[in-house]
């Protein structure tokens, strides 16, 4: 038994939205205390106040087990480990399945914080408590804003993606020639184009002086406007439709110079941080995948081993056999943003090194999909970024490796 732990206090937060529930207790059992604090700065005063009078009457260091799900434990979390405790934080996946073979008798916010407390005190008998309970370990600062900065940037992408597929629709609905001058929507000289005048239909009677004014627009585009104005027509929708299309064309100009501007952020943490730069020396990589995936790992420390890794990051399906059947699934507890990072880069690395494709080109040829084949070559390169970070070493090709051994 784990001696260190016998000497703790021990502490259970129930997240809400706006009111936690908690309970305090002993190592080797027992209840000292139960609570509920608001979510604000006076609730969390007196979280810390009733932990304190516990801390001083046992002179324990202090355990805190708290769920992090959308958000709510912020910014209670940080002030947690401002305070020198340490911080564990609940899966809640993990904590169902424990609650499902360890049922209480009923269900609420403070008998859940009773089943964490239990969990502090199995998790050196039960590899399942244990599993449940993760040690939140220190982030060096430039990796945890890389993962604010890459997380907002992929929100905007997401709201950029949706309005591109809103506004293709609409303007193919009330003038499809206006959207045949433009290989993709999001075409800077185009939304200029678009925005320029209020309404769509003054488009077609601007004159070379007026249409050269507008930002990024040139000789080459001027002559494919000027072609269109001759064959311009507008359907019985542009009423309607036409200011809608406007909206989500400036939305999509105001999005895109977000996302610039935040590309620009990235890049200065980029320079901070060396998970980033030993990632981003991966070729294929790039700046922007580099960035998620050294956001989202935090550190090594997180992880006990190799395949743990492997697994958070999404490259190591689990075996999944019954009877006859073998074959593997995804597991469900994995970093879905450090997955996409994973899978993109892994293709883009695919037309940069030769033995990459070739080993994609043999699982697919063995009959595995596209995704489970780049999946598979990601297992490997996941074992290839856990050695570069924990070495603290950038990529080395092998054609560098033949010519040094040469």
């Amino acid at each position: 038994m784990n001696i260190h732990n016998l000497a703790h206090l021990q502490v259970a937060v129930d997240i809400g939205s706006h009111e936690h529930y908690v309970a305090i207790g002993l190592s080797e059992g027992g209840i000292l205390d139960e609570f509920s604090i608001t979510h604000t700065p006076a609730g969390f005063q007196y979280f810390f106040s009733r932990i304190e009078l516990q801390e001083h009457l046992y002179n324990r260091p202090v355990d805190v087990a708290m769920e992090g799900y959308n958000g709510w434990a912020r910014p209670l979390d940080s002030q947690i480990q401002s305070h020198g405790y340490q911080l564990y934080n609940v899966n809640n996946l993990k904590l169902a399945r424990f609650k499902e073979i360890f049922p209480a008798p009923a269900k609420s916010d403070l008998v859940d914080t009773h089943k964490m407390l239990e969990l502090f005190q199995l998790q050196d008998h039960l590899p399942l408590a244990k599993g449940v309970l993760q040690a939140v370990l220190p982030v060096p600062d430039a990796n945890r804003r890389l993962k604010r900065l890459t997380r907002r940037r992929r929100q905007l992408i997401n709201e950029k993606v949706a309005l591109q597929n809103r506004i293709q629709p609409d303007l193919q609905a009330t003038c499809p020639t206006l959207l045949d001058m433009t290989g993709s929507i999001d075409n800077l000289w185009f939304l200029h184009f678009l925005t320029c005048r209020d309404d769509l239909t003054k488009l077609m009677r601007l004159q070379t002086k007026s249409l050269l004014a507008i930002q990024g627009v040139g000789r080459k585009y001027l002559n494919l406007i000027l072609d269109w104005q001759k064959q311009a027509e507008f359907s019985n929708e542009i009423e309607e439709v036409g200011p809608m299309i406007q909206e989500d064309a400036r939305r999509l100009l105001a999005l895109m110079a977000s996302i610039k501007t935040m590309d620009a952020k990235i890049d200065s943490q980029i320079q901070k941080s060396a998970y980033a730069q030993h990632i981003d020396s991966i070729p294929g990589f790039g700046l922007v995948c580099s960035a998620e995936l050294a956001g989202e790992i935090g550190t090594l420390d997180r992880f006990p081993k190799q395949s743990s890794f492997s697994i958070y990051i999404g490259m190591a399906p689990l075996d999944n056999q019954s009877g006859g059947y073998q074959g593997t699934k995804s597991p469900k507890h994995v970093n879905t943003r450090a997955r996409k990072a994973m899978m993109t880069a892994v293709c883009r690395h695919m037309a940069y090194v030769p033995e990459s494709r070739a080993y994609y080109d043999k699982k697919r040829s063995e009959g595995k999909t596209h995704n489970k084949a780049v999946r598979a070559l990601g297992r490997h390169i996941s074992r290839v970024i856990w050695s570069m970070l924990r070495h603290d070493r950038d990529y080395i090709e092998l054609a560098s490796i033949n010519e040094k051994a040469a």
